[in-house]
């Protein structure tokens, strides 16, 4: 349960401004408002992790420039239209960035580590892909389907990233396990053939 908490947590910083996002847009919070907030946790995050001198992944300065930039620009323009695409830029961003190989391995806990990259490389992808699937469909739905769209961005994101994420614990744990049997039969083989 400790390896599942530690995942998580690491997840849910990084996806903070944006959980907070879709759940005040979720209650029908003004679109500024709420991307103001999501603007305000963003900086709030970066400035606790550069106090406390805790190293600042890449992802979280994605996130934050993004955040600021078409936070700022959906703001000044007051375009709904603008609002509602901004997040198909910001994912496209985001997928762009979580191509960068091994981004991921951050996400394992100590006790997997060594065990598992392999997966998690592999995992690191397919949140790039779910990234371009998800930024994709909020452009059909802020263009095609307006009324439908704050729906859709209160629970698509946040359904598809808690999704992936159960399949990832659980398939990596998987093989970081299967890693862990071979490794102690092998020593218990070299331990008997030294006896």
């Amino acid at each position: 349960m400790g390896n599942l908490i530690f995942a998580g947590r690491a997840l849910i910083q990084d996806l903070l401004p944006t959980i907070a996002f879709a759940i005040l847009v979720a209650l029908k919070v003004d679109i500024r408002v709420a991307t103001a907030a999501a603007m305000v946790i963003s900086l709030g995050q970066i400035g606790y992790f550069a106090a406390t001198k805790r190293p600042i992944a890449p992802l979280q300065w994605a996130s934050l420039g993004l955040v600021i930039l078409f936070g700022t620009a959906g703001i000044l323009t007051n375009d709904a239209r603008f609002l509602m695409a901004k997040p198909t830029l910001i994912y496209a961003i985001i997928g762009v960035v979580m191509l960068k190989k091994g981004w991921m391995l951050r996400y394992l806990p100590p006790v997997a580590e060594g065990r598992g990259a392999g997966t998690m490389i592999v995992f690191g992808y397919v949140w790039a892909g779910l990234m371009f699937v998800t930024g994709a469909a909020n452009l059909v739905f802020a263009l095609a389907f307006t009324a439908w769209w704050p729906a859709f961005l209160a629970v698509f994101p946040m359904a598809s990233k808690i999704a992936l994420f159960a399949i990832q614990y659980l398939t990596v744990r998987h093989f970081a396990i299967k890693e862990l049997h071979a490794e102690a039969a092998a020593q218990a083989q070299t331990e008997a053939q030294a006896a």
